[in-house]
């Protein structure tokens, strides 16, 4: 089999996606034009293409991705009934009197923000708007503010329920079985989607700590407190009631989608439709669940939820080629055969995805690139919840690297003309450095991400 096929067949497709068309109709056309190539060629059978509708049918009656469309509907929601804009302003006044501490209160809305929505580009957004004038208006450094705001919005890949870890943990599962049938194990246990939230927890603990823990060192002309005189406006008695009330609903809400899973009681999907009936119940506390809301919600939920589905089908063309090509058993040959052996595999996968973060979005990535070399990494050794958490911090610290971190044009759309780019990418860096540290602890310490999973499924 020529290997120059299925190649050129990546290298156009990546090509193509940066030019900037459709993702799904790129994904599918050049699958489609280098199949008629090789069936031309005669390189590729266009028997393999007999397998796309049993594909779709397999992706349509996948329970696990239903999960998808009800966290989006969730986070939606939730940005829609104005959670965040509540939060920011009363975690502010509760650490307004530290040095460092509307940036501490960025950090916890972002955390909490994430494990309620799990949709990033909003996250950074809302906060953008909400917290950026805040923080220049008490003489934050503008490249520290812009840093805590992207850095905290993308907590939403990493802390679970995100859309994210579901996409990548059904691809992992998937994944999971390819690597165990081909070491001739033909009974292989399954990893879900639950295993990665629960493994996701700790990582995305450790985040924010350390995020926190940078603010706490700065010098006071960069993260000054609020001054007293305003902070003295509300009363303590008034601060705590405001707290208990903007903080117990979403804490419950992530204690009854979280802790459903963690308890067994619940798959993700479950889970899911509770947090999607928390989100009602909220936006109904907050007298936001009006007929022209929940019409937007629903309009917003179908638009991303078409996207998502759109790009697997495509994904799923692209894939059904490559594999027609023997492409998978290329990059097998080429992964196995380099120096180093594994360790030099896994950072060789690290480093494509990292660059390819800075021109594709996480859907095309997870869809295209994990499921080639997901299977051939888990032959090597690598623990699969693992190495989902891995991918996800890894990508995550792409969308927050400069020049063409998403994260960070999110930010520069709704910023200040005051606020430069450059300031926005020099913020960036401290939390591009925490991220590359916890990605080195986990290397060392795997233990943090499969301790958990171990414990609550008995694995």
């Amino acid at each position: 089999m020529e290997t120059w096929l299925p190649t050129l067949m990546f290298l156009v497709t990546v090509a193509v996606l940066m030019m900037g068309y459709p993702v799904a109709f790129s994904l599918s056309g050049a699958a489609i034009a280098f199949a008629l190539i090789g069936a031309w060629t005669g390189h590729f059978d266009l028997v393999f293409l007999s397998a796309f509708p049993q594909r779709i049918y397999g992706i349509m009656g996948n329970e696990t991705l239903i999960a998808i469309p009800l966290f989006i509907f969730m986070g939606v929601m939730l940005e829609r009934s104005r959670i965040s804009e509540e939060l920011l302003t009363t975690m502010g006044l509760l650490f307004g009197s530290l040095k460092g501490g509307l940036g501490i209160s960025i950090c916890v809305v972002g955390a909490l923000l994430a494990a309620s929505t799990g949709i990033v580009g909003a996250t950074v957004v809302t906060m953008g708007l909400i917290s950026l004038p805040a923080l220049l208006r008490y003489r934050y450094d503008p490249s520290l503010a812009t840093g805590i705001i992207t850095a905290s919005g993308t907590l939403g890949q990493i802390i679970p329920p995100s859309i994210i870890l579901v996409i990548l943990g059904d691809v992992m599962s998937s994944a999971h079985q390819q690597a165990q049938l081909a070491l001739g194990n033909y009974s292989p246990g399954s990893v879900s989607v639950g295993d990665l939230f629960v493994g996701a927890i700790f990582p995305g603990l450790v985040l924010v700590s350390l995020y926190i823990g940078v603010l706490a060192f700065l010098k006071p002309h960069m993260a000054p407190a609020i001054p007293e005189a305003e902070r003295a406006l509300v009363s303590p008695r008034e601060l705590l009631l405001r707290t208990f009330k903007v903080l117990v609903p979403p804490i419950l809400l992530i204690v009854g989608v979280l802790g459903s899973i963690l308890g067994g009681v619940a798959t993700p999907t479950e889970a899911a439709s509770v947090g999607c009936m928390g989100a009602l119940v909220l936006a109904g506390i907050k007298k936001q669940l009006r007929l022209p809301v929940l019409k937007e919600v629903m309009q917003s939920t179908t638009q991303i939820n078409c996207m998502v589905f759109v790009i697997l089908l495509g994904a799923s063309m692209f894939s059904l080629v490559f594999r027609g090509y023997e492409g998978d058993e290329l990059v097998q040959d080429f992964l196995t055969q380099l120096p180093g052996g594994l360790l030099t595999a896994f950072l060789l996968v690290m480093a494509v995805m990292f660059l390819m973060g800075f021109f594709l979005d996480f859907f095309e990535i997870t869809f295209v690139v994990v499921p080639i070399v997901g299977p051939i990494l888990l032959q090597m050794g690598l623990d699969p919840v693992w190495l989902g958490v891995m991918i996800a911090i890894n990508l995550q610290t792409s969308f927050l690297t400069p020049p063409f971190g998403f994260a960070l044009f999110y930010l520069r759309g709704v910023a200040p003309p005051s606020v430069t780019t450059m300031q926005i990418y020099k913020g960036a860096f401290p939390f591009i450095l925490i991220q590359l540290l916890t990605l080195l602890v986990l290397w060392f310490w795997p233990q943090l991400v499969t301790w958990l999973p171990g414990v609550v499924y008995g694995a």
